[in-house]
């Protein structure tokens, strides 16, 4: 999940975690990151057996099941891995994911949907997502926003914060969508993660309706934004959006999506107030759940010795 010049905004929720980690009084935390591909998985191993020898970690901890293959390559006290749902949904990738399971001591998915779409692990799924950065993400008046994206203050847009190019996103169904209200669209994809910010704050409202979501972290971006969502109930859409007026989770419908976006549209600078709501998904609110179920291994993982002994 490492970024490239085309894909920057690639792996940044790791990179968010990982940072959220950090500020968690008692941890060390390094990042190893590297691009897709089957060459860079095996130059990854390679990179990583290298670099590590003679090392030991208390905790190795993969996000997504092809990288835990390389990362059997460090030592540890106890290995852990994040599932995000892409691994799942095509056969070769969940069967390498699958067969990695056994090997490791702390499984965990993105969701609770995820967790039983999952291939049986040793142990039962933890559900650690990585969560919203709310330092990064925060609502900013919509002129502003529009103004440093160089889009004209009176037009109605949609946001759709995905990369159009990954099928399960769904970008037909938000093009007929924009066409539907007659306004125009923004899009994730190629969008470096500092411009992220700008995008949510010059639209009227985020539109995902996607086939499948591993966590549904959009969504909540949107919310720590103060923006109205609509959102396809697959993830964590129905609990995050739970209860919220300002937010529609439902099998996608152009017509009752429609009705739902188009108050919002004709208003000049009409924003609800969500943001409390993703301050229950923080990113250091999630990272404090990763790091207590690493202590509660690696106490696990001692014992087990100690009996062993």
């Amino acid at each position: 999940m490492a970024a490239s010049k085309s894909q920057p905004e690639r792996g940044s929720f790791v990179r968010t975690q990982v940072a959220a980690l950090r500020q968690l009084p008692g941890l060390e935390v390094e990042l190893f990151e590297f691009p897709p591909g089957a060459r860079a998985l095996a130059k990854a191993a390679a990179t990583l057996l290298w670099r590590y020898r003679g090392h030991r970690f208390d905790v190795v901890h993969a996000h997504f099941g092809l990288a835990a293959w390389p990362a059997l390559c460090v030592s540890a006290r106890v290995r852990a891995l994040t599932l995000h749902g892409s691994e799942l949904a095509y056969r070769r990738t969940r069967l390498a994911t699958q067969a990695v399971l056994p090997l490791i001591d702390l499984p965990a998915a993105a969701s609770a949907e995820l967790a039983e779409a999952a291939p049986p692990a040793r142990r039962p799924y933890a559900i650690l997502p990585c969560g919203v950065d709310l330092q990064r993400l925060v609502p900013k008046p919509r002129p502003l926003a529009r103004q440093r994206l160089g889009l004209p203050l009176g037009e109605p847009y949609l946001l759709f914060p995905a990369d159009p190019r990954r099928p399960e996103k769904r970008y037909d169904r938000a093009l007929a969508l924009a066409g539907r209200l007659d306004c125009k669209l923004l899009v994730f994809g190629g969008i470096p993660p500092e411009r992220v910010v700008d995008y949510y704050n010059a639209a009227n409202a985020v539109v995902i309706p996607s086939e499948r979501e591993g966590f549904g972290l959009a969504a909540l971006e949107g919310l720590a934004c103060n923006l109205p969502v609509a959102a396809t109930p697959v993830g964590n859409h129905p609990h995050a959006l739970a209860g919220l007026e300002s937010a529609l989770c439902a099998p996608f419908d152009l017509e009752s999506w429609a009705a739902f976006l188009r108050p919002y549209l004709e208003a000049e600078e009409r924003r609800p107030t969500t943001r409390d709501r993703a301050a229950a998904y923080s990113a250091v609110a999630m990272a404090e759940q990763v790091a207590d179920r690493w202590r509660e291994a690696v106490a696990q993982a001692e014992q087990n010795w100690h009996q062993g002994g």
